[in-house]
């Protein structure tokens, strides 16, 4: 049964940091991309950040967040990681990690939540102003 455990998350001020980390287990990891999204009450779920199947692929942003948040992986321990810098308060949400087998991790196909097929139960982070 795949899992995905995601951690890190947490209340911080603005201007904060935060790393935001995921362990997967059985699954091919090398073989899955990993994305990072959020969400908020009443909102649809947001796609933040996405990484092909590398530690050094290819890696997506949504707008919002280009230059504050770094994706990162690390195939040796199945985690994926999301160091978030400069925090802002419309960054509060719950964070999800998620994953899929794909050829290809790019394209617009990084952040359509539908095509992951695995995800996390979900981590706080909370910004105050």
């Amino acid at each position: 049964q795949v899992q995905l455990v995601e951690s890190g998350g947490g209340s911080v001020q603005a201007g904060g940091s935060l790393r935001l980390a995921c362990t997967a287990s059985s699954i091919t990891y090398s073989s899955a991309c990993m994305g990072w999204f959020r969400q908020v009450p009443g909102k649809e779920r947001e796609a933040v950040a996405g990484i092909g199947h590398s530690n050094r692929s290819a890696t997506y942003y949504t707008d919002s967040v280009k230059g504050r948040f770094t994706i990162s992986r690390d195939n040796a321990k199945s985690t994926v990681y999301l160091q978030m810098d400069n925090l802002k308060p419309e960054d509060t949400g719950m964070y999800y990690c998620a994953a899929k087998y794909a050829w290809t991790c790019g394209g617009g196909s990084w952040s359509v939540s539908s095509s992951y097929k695995y995800w996390g139960q979900g981590t706080q982070v909370t910004v105050s102003s």
